[in-house]
C-alpha cells in the first residue's frame, strides 16, 4: 500500500497547533526571547524545538484555509512544511529569529536568500526596489507611515511580535497583483499553552557614537519617550498661511516655538542605548472552546552619529558645486505594544490581532562647507548650516480572521483597518555665512544667509478585507478548487508647508543682530524691531503644499491545484484585479497642478508544477504575470526630506504601471530534517519600471531625487541554498556529548539591464503644472545599466555551535552584498550630458550573538550579548566619472555596536 502523508494545498490561514506547541509569546523589545510562553523544559532543548516548529510553525497568509488536513499526497513523503506548499517560500519561525538574534524583522529578513535591506528597514527581493514588494500582517496589507513609501519599513517591528516569517517569491493568486519580488507575511504570535509572565532588558553601546560628540536639542519634556509635550504643537495660522500660499507678519509669528525647536548643542557623552520590554499570555477552556489572550509591550530609545561627507557636482569632470562635512545625531525612541485574542472551537478558530507601534526620531545636524562659487576664507569654511528635526510616525492596525470549515469545504474571512501617521513640525534649517569684516558669522537673512522652517503632516488609512471558499473535492487524489474576493481602498491627505524668515522689504540685517545665535536671532524683539516674517515658499505650479490620494483595488481570483499524477501536481490560477489611483494635489485658489488618475485593469495568471520524483527531492516551474503601481509620493509633486539618505525627493504625476513577467525554475532537496540544499534560476521582464532619478532643481546646486518611467528592464539570476547540522558528540568530553554545528548559507546572483532609446518619457523635473515635459529616454537612462538597488551579489553565512540539551547558542552571522546604484545620474550643466549613477557600497558585515539560559530558583533567565558591524564597514554613497575624479555624495563611519540584555519568564 502506498504511504500517504497530509500536506497542505496553501499556507493554512491561521495554523494553530496541537496543544504542546501552542507555547508561542507576545512581543516585547529588542531581547525577550522569541520562546516566551513555552514551557522552560521544552525551551532547553533548541533541536527538539527546532524539529518541532519545523511542522508547526505559525502562519496566518490570505486563502486555503480548510486544504491543511484534508489534502493526501499519495506516495511522497513530506517532511518539511516549505517543500509540502505549492509556491517558492523561505519560512522563518522563532528558533530561526532567534538565531540571529536580531531585534527587529528587517534585521533577521535579511538572512534569507536574496533579501537584502535598504535604508531603513526596507526589504528588497532579489535585488528588487521596495515598490517591487509588498509587506502583510497576518494576511491582510499594512499602509507604510513612511510618505516616501508604500510598504512599511520592517525594522519597526521588533522579532518579538512575530511568531513566523513567510517570504515568498512566486506569485499565487491568492496575493494582491503586486508582486514584483515577492510578498513578506508577517504572523503575530496567538494563542499561549499556559499563563506566562516575562519581562526583560538590554543596554547596548555604539563605538561611533555613545560617550563621543554629537548635536542635540532641548525639544519637550516627553522627547525621550518619543511623544511631544505640546512644544511643536501647530498653529492654525501656519496652516491656513501654508494651504493658501499667504505669507506671515512678525506679530502672527512670535507665537511659534522657539528656542526649545531651535538651538542647537554640542553634547560630548551621548547616552547608550536602551530598551526594556514585558508580556504576557493565559488560556482557558471555556466548554468545547479553547481562548486565550497575549499582550505586550516594549520600549527602546537608541542613538546613532554620523560624521559625514557630503559632496556634489553638476559638471562632466566632476568638479566639485558642493563640498560639506555634516554631522548628525539622531535619536530614536519606539514604543510598542499587541493585543490579541483567540479561539478554537471544533475546526473554526479565530483571531482578533491589535497593533500598535509609535516611531520617532529626533534629529540635530551641523554642517560646514563651501561652494563652487564661494571658497574658504584664509582656510575658514564660508558656511555653517543647522538642522533640527522631528520625525514622529504612528501604526495602529486591528484585525480580524476566521477560519471555517463544513465538510469538504472551508472559507477562510478576514478583514482590518489601519491607520498610520506622520508628523514632522519645525523642520528648521539656518545658514550662516563668514563675514571677514566682522570675523564671525553671520545670518541677515538675505540672499546666502537664510532661515527656514517647514511643517509636515501625513495621515492614511487602510480598509482591507478578503473572504476565500475552498472545495477540497472527493477525488483518488488531491484536488481543491479555491474561488475569492478581496478589497482594499487606501486614502491619504499630506500637507508640507515651507517657509523663509525674511525682513519687510527683504532688507538684510545689520551685523550686529546677523551674528546672534539662531534663538536670538528669532527672537520677538526681532521680530518685531525689524519686521521680520514668514514669506511661503511653496510656489505653485513648482511645488504643491497639500494633496489627497486613493488607491482602490477589487480583485477575484480563481484557483485550482491537484495531483496529476504520482508525485506531480500543480496549481493553477488566475486573478482579474481593477484598480482606480488618485493622486489630487492642491495649492489654494486659482492654482491647478497635474492630477494623477490610473484606472487600469488586468488579467493575471498564475502556473506552478511541482515534481517530486525522489523522496526528499522535487522539481518546482513556475511563470506567473504581475504589476508594480506608482507609490503616492513617487506621484505627489510635493518636497519630502527623507532622514535617512538626509536627501530631497519630489515625485512625477505622469508616472504609469509596471507590468512583469516572471519565471523560475527550482530545484530543491531535503536530505535530512530541517537540512536541505536549494538552487534556482529565475527570469523577470519589467515594462515601465519605476527608477530613482537624481537631479538639480533650477537656481539650485542641492541634489534631490525624483522618478521616472525607463521603458523596458530584464533581470535573471540564480540562487544556491544549504542548511547542515553536524553533532559533535563523536568528539568525546561531556562539553560535546549535546552539542552541534549549525551550517546555514545562501548566495543570490542577480543581474540586471534596461532597454532604453530615444523614446519620450516624462521627465522627472516638470516645468509646468499640467503637461508632462518629455525628454528621450537615453537621456535619463544608459541602456544596459542596472535597476536601481539590485545588488549582483548577496551572501549570508552563519555558522554557529548550539547545546541540544540546555539553551546555549553561538552564532557567526555574516552578510556581504556588492555595490548598486540608488539613483540614475543626473543631467549635468553646460551641455545637458547625463553624469554618472549614483553608487552604494553596503561591503561586509559580520556579527556574533551568543545566548545562553540559565536557571535560577527554578526559573530560567535568558541571557544574550550580541557584537555588530565587527568589521566597521562604513556607508558610502557616490560617483565615478570617466577621468577617474570620485565624488562622495554620503560617506560616513559606522560604529561597531555592542550589547547586553537579559529577560526572564514566570
Amino acid at each position: 500500500m502506498k504511504s500517504s502523508v497530509l500536506v497542505s494545498v496553501l499556507l493554512a490561514t491561521t495554523t494553530f497547533v496541537p496543544a504542546q506547541s501552542f507555547a508561542q509569546s507576545a512581543p516585547a523589545g529588542s531581547v525577550v526571547s522569541p520562546q516566551a510562553g513555552t514551557p522552560v523544559e521544552q525551551r532547553t532543548d533548541p533541536a527538539a524545538q527546532a524539529e518541532q516548529q519545523q511542522e508547526q510553525v505559525e502562519i496566518s497568509t490570505p486563502g486555503g484555509s480548510g486544504t491543511g488536513e484534508d489534502i493526501v499526497v499519495v506516495g511522497r513523503n513530506v517532511p518539511n512544511a516549505v517543500r509540502a506548499t505549492a509556491a517558492v517560500v523561505n519560512v522563518l519561525s522563532s528558533a530561526d529569529i532567534a538565531r540571529t538574534g536580531e531585534g527587529d524583522i528587517a534585521g533577521a529578513l535579511q538572512r534569507v536568500t536574496g533579501l537584502s535591506v535598504v535604508g531603513n528597514g526596507l526589504v528588497y527581493v532579489r535585488g528588487l526596489g521596495d515598490r517591487y514588494s509588498s509587506s502583510l500582517l497576518n494576511g491582510s496589507p499594512l499602509p507604510s507611515p513612511e510618505p516616501l513609501r508604500r510598504v512599511v519599513p520592517l525594522d519597526i517591528f521588533p522579532t518579538n511580535v512575530i511568531a513566523s516569517a513567510v517570504v515568498q517569491k512566486s506569485y499565487s493568486v491568492n496575493y494582491s497583483g503586486e508582486f514584483g519580488g515577492g510578498v513578506i507575511n508577517l504572523t503575530t504570535k496567538a494563542v499561549p499553552e499556559k499563563t506566562f509572565f516575562q519581562f526583560g532588558g538590554s543596554v547596548g553601546a555604539d563605538t561611533v557614537t555613545t560617550s563621543e560628540l554629537g548635536y542635540v536639542y532641548d525639544g519637550g519634556k516627553h522627547d525621550w519617550t518619543g511623544f511631544d509635550s505640546g512644544e511643536r504643537k501647530v498653529p492654525g495660522f501656519i496652516k491656513s498661511a501654508g494651504a493658501n500660499g499667504t505669507s506671515l507678519t512678525g506679530a502672527q509669528i512670535t507665537a511659534l516655538s522657539n528656542a526649545k525647536t531651535t538651538l542647537l548643542q554640542q553634547n560630548n557623552q551621548i547616552p547608550a542605548n536602551l530598551s526594556g520590554e514585558t508580556s504576557f499570555g493565559t488560556s482557558a477552556d471555556i466548554g468545547s472552546t479553547r481562548v486565550g489572550v497575549i499582550a505586550a509591550a516594549g520600549i527602546s530609545n537608541t542613538w546613532r552619529t554620523r560624521d559625514t561627507l557630503q559632496q556634489s557636482t553638476d559638471d562632466v569632470g566632476g568638479i566639485l558645486t558642493r563640498d560639506f562635512r555634516t554631522v548628525l545625531t539622531d535619536n530614536r525612541s519606539i514604543i510598542n505594544g499587541l493585543l490579541g485574542f483567540g479561539a478554537e472551537f471544533g475546526e473554526n478558530k479565530i483571531r482578533w490581532t491589535n497593533l500598535y507601534i509609535h516611531d520617532t526620531l529626533k534629529q540635530g545636524r551641523l554642517s560646514t562647507g563651501s561652494t563652487s562659487n564661494i571658497g574658504d576664507v584664509d582656510g575658514i569654511q564660508p558656511f555653517i548650516v543647522q538642522n533640527t528635526s522631528w520625525f514622529e510616525r504612528q501604526l495602529i492596525d486591528t484585525q480580524l480572521v476566521g477560519e471555517f470549515k463544513f465538510g469538504d469545504f472551508a472559507l477562510d474571512t478576514r478583514g482590518s483597518y489601519a491607520k498610520t501617521e506622520r508628523n514632522s513640525p519645525y523642520e528648521r534649517q539656518f545658514t550662516y555665512q563668514y563675514n571677514a569684516n566682522v570675523g564671525d558669522y553671520t545670518n541677515n537673512l538675505s540672499g546666502l544667509q537664510s532661515a527656514a522652517v517647514a511643517f509636515s503632516e501625513l495621515d492614511e488609512t487602510l480598509w482591507s478585507g478578503q473572504a476565500n471558499l475552498t472545495w477540497n473535492v472527493p477525488f483518488d487524489r488531491p484536488f481543491a478548487l479555491s474561488v475569492g474576493y478581496a478589497y482594499s481602498d487606501t486614502d491619504r491627505t499630506s500637507s508640507r508647508y515651507t517657509f523663509r524668515y525674511q525682513t519687510a522689504g527683504n532688507v538684510a540685517l545689520n551685523d550686529a543682530v546677523a551674528q546672534e545665535r539662531p534663538d536670538y536671532l528669532l527672537s520677538d524683539f526681532n521680530l518685531q524691531t525689524y519686521g521680520i516674517g514668514l514669506a511661503n515658499t511653496c510656489v505653485a505650479p513648482n511645488c504643491a503644499p497639500t494633496y489627497d490620494a486613493s488607491l482602490r483595488v477589487h480583485g477575484a481570483y480563481a484557483q485550482v491545484e491537484g495531483e496529476i499524477l504520482d508525485g506531480l501536481r500543480a496549481n493553477v490560477g488566475i486573478r482579474y484585479e481593477d484598480a482606480l489611483e488618485t493622486v489630487l494635489p492642491g495649492g489654494g485658489a486659482g492654482v491647478s497642478f497635474a492630477q494623477t488618475n490610473l484606472s487600469r485593469a488586468y488579467w493575471l495568471p498564475a502556473v506552478t508544477v511541482t515534481w517530486n520524483f525522489a523522496s526528499d527531492m522535487q522539481l518546482r516551474g513556475h511563470m506567473s504575470k504581475t504589476l508594480a503601481r506608482p507609490q503616492f509620493r513617487e506621484l505627489a509633486p510635493q518636497l519630502y526630506q527623507d532622514f535617512e539618505s538626509d536627501r530631497l525627493f519630489f515625485g512625477n504625476p505622469f508616472l504609469t504601471d509596471s507590468q512583469l513577467y516572471n519565471g523560475e525554475l527550482r530545484y530543491e532537496w531535503y536530505f535530512a530534517r530541517d537540512q536541505k540544499f536549494n538552487l534556482a534560476g529565475f527570469y523577470k521582464r519589467i515594462d515601465n519600471p519605476i527608477e530613482a532619478v537624481a537631479f538639480f532643481p533650477a537656481g539650485s546646486d542641492t541634489l534631490q531625487t525624483g522618478f521616472a518611467n525607463a521603458p523596458r528592464a530584464n533581470l535573471y539570476g540564480g540562487e544556491v541554498e544549504l542548511q547542515k547540522y553536524i553533532p559533535l558528540d563523536g568528539l568525546g568530553g561531556d562539553f560535546f556529548a549535546t552539542r552541534r554545528l549549525v551550517a546555514i548559507a545562501n548566495y543570490t546572483y542577480t543581474h540586471s539591464e534596461l532597454q532604453v532609446g530615444d523614446e519620450l518619457i516624462a521627465s522627472p523635473i516638470q516645468s509646468n503644472g499640467t503637461t508632462a515635459s518629455l525628454r528621450p529616454a537615453n537621456v535619463l537612462f544608459q541602456d544596459g545599466a542596472a535597476l536601481t538597488g539590485q545588488s549582483d551579489h548577496l551572501v549570508n553565512l552563519q555558522l554557529g555551535i548550539e547545546d541540544k540539551a540546555s539553551l546555549s547558542q553561538l552564532t557567526l552571522l555574516f552578510n556581504y552584498a556588492s555595490d548598486r546604484v540608488t539613483n540614475r545620474g543626473p543631467v549635468g550643466g553646460g551641455g545637458g550630458v547625463r553624469l554618472p549613477d549614483l553608487i552604494e557600497k553596503p561591503g561586509i558585515r559580520f556579527d556574533v550573538v551568543a545566548r545562553q539560559g540559565i536557571a535560577v530558583s527554578g526559573k530560567q533567565i535568558e541571557v544574550k550579548f550580541e557584537a555588530r558591524n565587527l568589521t566597521g564597514t562604513g556607508y558610502r554613497e557616490y560617483q565615478t566619472f570617466s577621468n577617474g575624479a570620485e565624488v562622495d555624495i554620503n560617506r560616513y563611519k559606522l560604529g561597531r555596536v555592542f550589547t547586553l540584555g537579559a529577560s526572564v519568564q514566570f
